[in-house]
């Protein structure tokens, strides 16, 4: 399976790093099987940092060799999905024991339905209600460095503003 990470370096060599905010699934390395959301994503980091150019590096990911691992799945937004997001954005140093977590992306217009539930202006089951009419992207984390070893990197495509 083709996989996809947007960055402003090409990434032969993965590396679990820890991000300078809080994220959906924690600490490590961010990919997607969606290359439109990789562009979305370089495209982001190219304007927070006024480059002009990053790039779609292209994965790919060896799913035979996935049974040693301590995999999360997420299908959809559920409450536990809510939760995982929720602990891993709001509880200082949280952390956990999986390999790889894969689920939907809160992308802008999901972290301001999460803002609301946050607030407590909308309660969890009417959240996640809410999330299952938008059209969700997937994201994985790799979140160790032995789930890293799944990854082989094919290429690196340039992307200009």
């Amino acid at each position: 399976m083709k996989i996809y990470h947007g960055s402003l370096d090409i990434v032969k060599a993965p590396e679990i790093r820890k991000p300078n905010r809080t994220l959906d699934y924690g600490v490590g390395f961010y990919a997607t099987s969606s290359y439109d959301q990789a562009v979305s994503w370089v495209k982001r980091r190219m304007a927070e940092s006024k480059s002009d150019s990053g790039y779609i590096n292209i994965y790919e990911y060896d799913q035979k060799e996935k049974s040693n691992l301590n995999i999360l799945f997420f299908d959809g937004p559920s409450e536990e999905w809510v939760d995982f997001v929720m602990s891993n954005r709001t509880i200082k140093n949280f952390t956990h024991d999986y390999d790889v977590v894969y689920g939907p992306v809160a992308n802008d217009r999901v972290y301001a339905a999460f803002a609301l539930y946050e607030g407590r202006l909308i309660d969890k089951a009417t959240l996640i209600k809410e999330l299952k009419t938008y059209k969700l992207v997937d994201q994985f984390l790799f979140h160790t460095e032995r789930s890293l070893k799944l990854l082989n990197f094919i290429q690196a495509e340039e992307v200009k503003l």
